[in-house]
């Protein structure tokens, strides 16, 4: 059993919806890249809230698409013991700094849990936001095994934060931390 170290968050000052997942699988660990085994739905699933076949893109245009549309990604855990990819065998945990990423981002509106542990253990640390959105989403892992329609329709919580154009929101601090 390694110790696994996720990524980088993937932000800008323009993010209004962050997705936070648990931490990389090891697929995405070996390729050095979000939601990198091929069944994970995450792609198709916010190329759909998009209207962009992100599945398409090369990973680093992946990238900026999600940028240029308001839509960050990090994980809740920075680092973690774990056999495999299943969250069910991460061992130590070491909290990602949510609360100050979170501060960071002038235009943030919601952070969006990827899976249950994400959401367990994010809600846990970003309790005190004002003015934010905290929501749940089915896990687009391949291992959490609902059909990919049952996942969109809880992804699609996510439209009205994505909906609003980024040259309408206002660029005032929301919220004191």
């Amino acid at each position: 059993m390694g110790r696994a170290v996720g990524f980088d968050p993937v932000v800008d000052d323009r993010t209004r919806v962050l997705i936070l997942g648990s931490l990389p699988g090891d697929a995405s660990l070996k390729a050095a890249q979000y939601y990198a085994h091929p069944r994970n739905a995450f792609w198709p699933l916010v190329g759909g809230l998009l209207g962009e076949a992100l599945t398409a893109l090369a990973y680093e245009d992946r990238l900026d698409r999600l940028r240029a549309r308001g839509v960050g990604l990090w994980d809740v855990i920075a680092s973690a013991e774990r056999s495999g990819s299943l969250d069910a065998a991460i061992r130590s945990p070491e909290a990602a700094d949510l609360s100050g990423l979170a501060a960071s981002l002038p235009n943030l509106r919601a952070v969006a849990f990827n899976g249950g542990l994400a959401a367990r253990l994010g809600r846990r640390i970003l309790t005190h936001l004002d003015g934010v959105a905290l929501i749940d989403l089915p896990s687009s892992s391949p291992a959490h095994a609902r059909p990919i329609e049952e996942k969109r329709h809880g992804w699609s919580a996510l439209s009205p934060f994505l909906s609003e154009p980024l040259s309408t929101i206002d660029h005032a601090p929301r919220r004191k931390i």
